[in-house]
Formats: C-alpha cells, structure tokens, sequence
C-alpha cells in the first residue's frame, strides 16, 4: 500500500531583507513564482496534500501556489516565533493522520523530488524524523549535522559547536520529514527555553531520540538547497535555475551556442535538434519544434515556432503567434496573435497582428497589418501564395485571396480576390523646381526667426 504524505511548506515570511512591497515567495524564478516551484518538486515527489503556511499576501501566495494535480488548504501564521511553530499552523492537517509529514520552504524553489523522495523512504525504513543535509565547503554559519553510528544524533549551531564539530562540512537544509503517527506529539513537545523564546523545528532531532525514535538524514545537491532572501540570492538563484535548465535542454539534443546567454521560462520546450543562437529570451509558452531556428537577439512568448521554421535575428513572437513548417520571420518582425502557413515568409521590418498568413505567401518589408481602431481589433487573413509588396498597409478586417498580388505602397481597405493586383495608393505627381522654392521658403523664415531672437 502506497505511503500517505502531506507537505507542510512554510511560506509566511515577511520579506524585510527583500525590501519588496509583496511576499518574497511571489518573486519570480524563470517567469513562474518560487513557491509555485516548490510545489512542482512536492508534486514530483508524489505528494498530493500541501498544507501551505502563510502570512502576509495569503490570497496571492495561494493563487500563485496553484499547481495541477495539488490540493492545497493554506493556513495562517499570525504569529512569527520560530519554524516548530510555523509547521503548527497546519496542526489540523497534520492530524488528519497522514503516513509522511514532509516539511519544507516556499524560498527554496530550485529544490527537486530526489531528495523528497529520499527523505520519505527514511521514513518507511524506520525513521521518525528524516532531515535532509548538504555538503559544502562553506559551512560558516550553518548548523552542522553530527551522524554516528548511521544515525543522526544532532544538529549543532555554529555558536554552540566545538571546534572540531565546526570542521564538520554537512549542513542542515532545514528540510524535514516527520512520522505522521508520531508528528503532532513530537512537534508539541518543542520547548522554547532559547534566547529568543521561539520554536525551533532542529528541535525534534533530540526530542525524537530521547523518545526512543531513530533520526537519520538524508544528502542533497547543495544548489538545489539555495533559499532566498535578498535580491542579490534571487539573481543567484536564476542563474543557478538557468544553468540547470539549459543544461538539461543540451542533454536532450538541442544546439545553444552560446548557452549562458539563452533565458529559458518555467515552461519552455525546444525540440531536438533545434537551433538557439546567442543573446534569447523565451518568456512563458513558448514551443519551439524540432529542427527549428531562433537567431539571435530574438524574444519569443507565448508563441509556436514548427520544424525547420526560422526567426530572427532581432525578432519578436508575442502570445498568439503560430509558425507553420519551414516558415520565417526575419530580422526586426514582429508577429501578434498571427499564424503563418508552410513555407510563408516574413522577412523584415514587419508587423504581423491579429492575422492569418496562407501557405508560400510572402511579405514584404515594412508591411503593416493595421489590426486595431483604437477600440476593437480585427482580423487580416491572406491567403495562400499571395505576393504583399514592401510598405503596405493592410486594414483590417480585410481578406486578400490566394496569388494576389499587391502592389508596394499600398493602403488596402477592401478585399482583394483571388489572383487580383490591388493598388492602393495616390497617383505620383512631378513639380518641375518646386524643390528649389520650398527650400528657398524654409531658409528665409529661419534667417527670419534668428534676426528676431
């Protein structure tokens, strides 16, 4: 029979070293709040049940905890005296009778389930009380993990530790999983006969053996144990997050040539044997298909690039965009809400909004489709193999049919049939000399405003 568990994780942290107007845990990590990673690595680990500990912003932490497959009951901290007493907010979910009680933080979003998975396996070995460690070669500051006999006898505070104990390189993570039998009683006997008179969650490693119980521990990456609460460690973990990501994308057959300035979103996928040049930003939704190309200097959200289509350099698919196989946008394009048909081309200088592009079309440089009256925005829809001259505007709602062609420098305002050649512009006029006139004009009102000043 499959263990139960319920995630405690403690999200009610006030931000003060963030200095920011929200929760720290809504701060974004690769476009997607932190605390909705940590869920993700909850849910990887097989966890259902999140008990999520809040305090300020609780609405939004909530909202922002939401992850498919998860439920969550949020439970406020009013209080801040210590982490024994945050897991206690959640004392009606923890006495549902859970198998496994894992706790951990809403500010350590590059967690994964590995060590999850590692800490409830502690459990069903034995173990009442399971923490999960890091080996570093910066301990300074940390509480050190004391380990004899395979069994974890303490963890020791940097002030309290000897000198040899200060040697000691595995560190306390914070992380913890619990005996769900055992839980309440054990998180009810944590005393806060401590300087600061709070609750100390580290606690339980000496409660549980004076009962009798086994404390073990568990390693960690210790990247994967990075928490957060300053600025300059959000900017540290995205780099971290990026890295890892990029790294995995690499892995699985995709080309990035000059890795370390791609950005990846939370939910970026790219196929095998895609090419990413240097300087790329993908914000949330982007799909990228096998065998495409991203050029440099490109932005791409919300948007899908099919096989062997290309975009960029200097390109920009905002949500909505939609390219067919083997079709491109080039350098300094724009495409909105726009679907591109095989083999369609948008080469530069262009703006693509609110339309549908058939397939082999072509349009020309500096080609607008004007989608918007200030009020509603319409649909453009060119059909397939049509030709749109260089610096036309085309005003939707308009629809140009299959092999039109229209002429450069054209204001389309009316359909176009099929095959058709559309003008749409003023008939050119010379004025022999009127140049010399006009620049005769100018040159006398500016001497004029001079002799005034």
């Amino acid at each position: 029979m499959e263990r139960t568990c319920l995630a405690v994780i403690l999200a009610a942290g006030d931000s003060t070293r963030m200095k920011s107007s929200k929760s720290k845990v809504l701060h974004p990590v690769a476009g997607r709040p932190m605390i909705a990673h940590v869920v993700e690595a909850v849910a990887s680990a097989g966890i259902s049940s999140v008990a999520l500990v809040v305090g300020r912003d609780a609405e939004d932490v909530a909202k922002a905890a939401s992850v498919a497959g998860v439920s969550i009951v949020s439970y406020l901290q009013k209080e801040r005296l210590g982490t024994g007493h945050a897991v206690l907010a959640a004392r009606e979910a923890i006495a549902k009778g859970y198998d496994d009680i894992l706790v951990t933080y809403g500010d350590v979003p590059l967690q994964t389930d590995g060590p999850l998975k590692a800490a409830r396996q502690g459990l069903a070995d034995g173990s009442d009380v399971v923490v999960i460690g890091f080996h570093t070669d910066r301990p300074t500051g940390y509480g050190r993990l004391l380990v004899k006999d395979g069994e974890l006898i303490a963890i020791r505070e940097e002030k309290d530790a000897t000198d040899a104990e200060r040697t000691v390189t595995w560190c306390n993570s914070g992380l913890m999983a619990i005996n769900g039998r055992k839980a309440l009683d054990l998180l009810t006997r944590i005393g806060n006969a401590n300087a600061k008179g709070e609750f100390y969650l580290t606690d339980l490693v000496e409660i549980a053996r004076s009962l009798g119980g086994r404390v073990t521990a568990v390693d960690a990456p210790e990247i994967e144990m990075t928490g957060c609460n300053t600025r300059a460690e959000l900017a540290v973990i995205e780099r971290f997050w990026q890295e890892r990501r990029r790294h995995q994308m690499m892995l699985s057959g995709v080309t990035m040539i000059a890795p370390e300035t791609v950005f990846l979103s939370y939910d970026t996928v790219i196929g095998q044997d895609a090419l990413i040049e240097q300087n790329v930003v993908f914000g949330p939704g982007a799909v990228i298909d096998s065998g495409a190309v991203i050029h440099a200097f490109s932005h791409i959200e919300g948007a899908h690039v099919s096989q062997g289509a290309t975009v960029g350099p200097f390109a920009r698919l905002r949500p909505g965009a939609d390219l067919g196989t083997g079709s491109k946008v080039g350098n300094f394009c724009e495409v909105k809400n726009g679907r591109l048909g095989e083999g369609a081309k948008v080469n530069h200088l262009t703006y693509i909004g609110d339309a549908v592009i058939g397939a082999g079309s072509n349009i020309g440089a500096g080609t607008i489709t004007c989608n918007y009256d200030g009020v509603n925005k319409s649909e453009t829809v060119i059909g397939e193999n049509a030709f749109i001259g260089s610096n036309s505007s085309l005003v939707a709602p308009v629809t140009i049919g299959d092999g039109a062609y229209i002429a450069s420098g054209s204001v389309i305002t009316a359909n176009v049939p099929a095959d058709a050649l559309a003008l749409g512009r003023a008939r050119q006029e010379n004025k022999p000399g009127r140049a010399t006139l006009l620049r005769e004009r100018a040159l006398a009102i500016k001497a004029a405003k001079k002799a005034k000043a």
